[in-house]
């Protein structure tokens, strides 16, 4: 099934995201991840993979396995870097001979022997660019990411959300969000952007926090804002594992409770691969789930 067809269908659209192990790691350790997941009703699970799409074709083979043995619609990650036409047909055919219709496209992070200039003597620079060309030329939906405070690479917010509309006007579908821990940004960044005319589904990127190095290391690569009554969870428990575990999984359903008042299309859990993480918080919003889907029912 289309993801596109599951926004129009129904709210909130609950997804995962789970990435395959490293390059030189054992694919059937994705096993215990997935038979973890699997009966917590997601409506997609996405799959990411490494820079520079060094876990590619371990990617497209975790999809084909979700969407064909877990029977639960996939999302398969598929990045710029060192992507050209002949490559992006053949992973489109390669996931089309294995059901799997729906392609998250992004530019990606780049690896660190991989520079700027060389990206843009490419002919795929920017998500925008993988978007136009497979709604061109197949029947995939097509999703894009957003950034709710910017892109760390780009100059400003506002030139970003110029950037969003373009990747929207390419053809994507929907939107996932990067992480954030502060809701009334996300709010305002919605604002923006149906402002200026961007209506399709957002479903919004959380991820629990569970251990202090976790957050060091998403707050450098995303930018993302702490607001202060994160920080203080942070400070008092970072010393206490189980405590800022706990704490840490009460503010990520904290904020999906918040956003699902709010009216939000979809929430996304991050779940670096932990199960019992992503149970918790699914056991948590149980019934307020179960509340919006027969309303919208």
């Amino acid at each position: 099934m289309l993801i596109r067809d599951i926004y129009k269908n129904k709210k909130p659209v609950i997804s995962f995201e789970i990435f395959p192990p490293k390059k030189d790691s054992d694919i059937s350790a994705i096993y215990n991840t997935l038979e973890g997941l699997k009966d917590m009703r997601p409506d997609f699970i996405s799959v990411t993979y490494g820079a520079g799409g060094s876990t590619r074709d371990t990617t497209v083979s975790i999809a084909s396995l979700v969407k064909n043995k877990y029977n639960i619609e996939s999302l398969a990650h598929l990045t710029c870097v060192e992507l050209d036409e002949k490559a992006l047909s053949s992973i489109t055919e390669n996931l089309k001979n294995n059901n799997v219709e729906n392609i998250l496209a992004l530019r990606g992070d780049l690896p660190k022997d991989f520079s700027h200039d060389a990206l843009n003597s490419q002919k795929f620079r920017h998500a925008s660019d993988i978007t136009s060309f497979i709604k061109k030329s197949s029947g995939f939906s097509v999703g894009g990411a957003c950034y709710p405070e910017g892109h760390v690479e780009c100059d400003s917010l506002d030139k970003d959300i110029y950037n969003l509309k373009l990747k929207a006007e390419s053809g994507a579908d929907f939107l996932i969000t990067q992480l954030f821990f502060d809701n009334e940004k996300f709010y305002s960044f919605m604002e923006k952007i149906r402002s200026i005319g961007i209506n399709i589904p957002v479903s919004a990127g959380i991820m629990p926090v569970t251990n202090k190095k976790q957050i060091e290391r998403m707050v450098q690569l995303s930018g993302a804002t702490l607001p202060k009554k994160f920080t203080r969870i942070m400070e008092k428990y970072e010393f206490q594992p189980e405590a800022l575990k706990e704490a840490g999984i009460a503010y990520a359903t904290e904020q999906i409770i918040d956003l699902l008042s709010w009216g939000i299309d979809g929430i996304h859990l991050y779940t670096m691969n932990r199960p019992e993480t992503c149970r918790k918080i699914t056991e948590n919003i149980k019934t307020i789930r179960n509340s919006l889907e027969e309303n919208i029912i």
